[in-house]
């Protein structure tokens, strides 16, 4: 949008700025808000900055889900900052706006980072798949370069599908009060507030999110389903039991973020609430990464193994 045309024909004039509202009807417990994200972003950043040093650190755990799991972790610190600072400054001041290019950049982030995490947990599920059942063909179904193909693929697509929709939406005029009913600037608050009819943006936007949301839902549902019939054909209540421990974590993750982002980008324009798109939003942006770490270190025996010999090593008795 060009900043140098001020006004539109009718008299309206063009957004230079956007304001989040979001939380300007808890004006009293806004400082208490701001403590509980502020901890829970501190949190996140710690738990995902140990599972990355962790896995680098310990050799058995150079291993293709390992190698997935650091960049869902360097994934979700950036995806978590592209939204918590900003709403935690928002919570301190009085006025609560952001600039159209800020709003973008924003917008940029967030969205690439969110449909990377689609790909990537789908990548995620693929090696799970392919260990539990083709488990003598592992090491080379998911050899190094394999592993670095489905990652690249997954940030690939994130950034070229996410930066062609999010630039396509920069092009739109706003107008009105600039007021959007949200804590960050999520695709359909900010949509709603363009001056021209988006009914053929939003049903692009909705393909869009059909396409490369669900495509890796059903990619993940596919490989889970594999993995269950393979499962449940080995005889020992052990070895089930082994099998369903090795998936656990990954489900748990997949089921927060799908949960909340299906429900969110899967519904038509009619069917949005904003609070209820808050409340939502708040999971799949404060609550899901911060409970990741959690989930990975407390249902995860080698990562637990892990941390345990760090903690017991000592130091003087390595030798020089």
């Amino acid at each position: 949008m060009s900043g140098s045309e001020p006004t539109m024909s009718g008299n309206q004039s063009l957004c230079t700025k956007f304001t989040l509202v979001a939380f300007s009807s808890l004006a009293e417990l806004q400082p208490v808000l701001f403590v509980v994200f502020l901890i829970v972003y501190l949190f996140t950043l710690c738990g995902n900055l140990l599972i990355i040093c962790l896995i680098w650190v310990t050799p058995f755990l150079h291993t293709p889900m390992y190698f997935f799991l650091v960049n869902l972790s360097i994934l979700e610190m950036c995806y978590i900052t592209s939204v918590v600072p900003q709403m935690l400054v928002h919570l301190l001041v009085e006025t609560k706006t952001i600039s159209v290019g800020g709003c973008a950049a924003q917008m940029y982030l967030f969205a690439i980072l969110g449909l990377t995490e689609c790909c990537l947990l789908a990548a995620m599920a693929y090696d799970r798949f392919v260990a539990i059942c083709h488990p003598l063909h592992y090491t080379i179904l998911m050899s190094p370069s394999v592993c670095l193909k489905l990652a690249a693929v997954s940030w690939i697509t994130g950034v070229v599908v996410e930066s062609a929709q999010i630039t396509w939406i920069f092009t739109l005029p706003f107008c009105g009060t600039g007021e959007i009913q949200h804590f960050f600037c999520d695709v359909m608050p900010v949509v709603k507030l363009a001056c021209v009819d988006t009914s053929h943006n939003e049903i692009v936007l909705f393909a869009i999110s059909v396409i490369f949301i669900m495509g890796p839902c059903l990619l993940i549902l596919c490989s889970y389903l594999c993995i269950l019939g393979t499962i449940l054909r080995i005889p020992s209540a052990t070895g089930r039991r082994k099998g369903f421990s090795t998936c656990s974590s990954h489900i748990l993750v997949v089921s927060l973020f799908y949960g909340t982002a299906l429900f969110t980008y899967l519904q038509p324009k009619s069917a949005h609430n904003p609070d209820t798109d808050k409340t939502t939003a708040l999971m799949y942006t404060v609550v899901t990464p911060a409970l990741n770490p959690v989930i990975y270190t407390l249902r995860n025996k080698e990562v637990k193994e892990a941390i345990q010999r760090l903690a017991h090593r000592n130091p003087l008795k390595q030798v020089d």
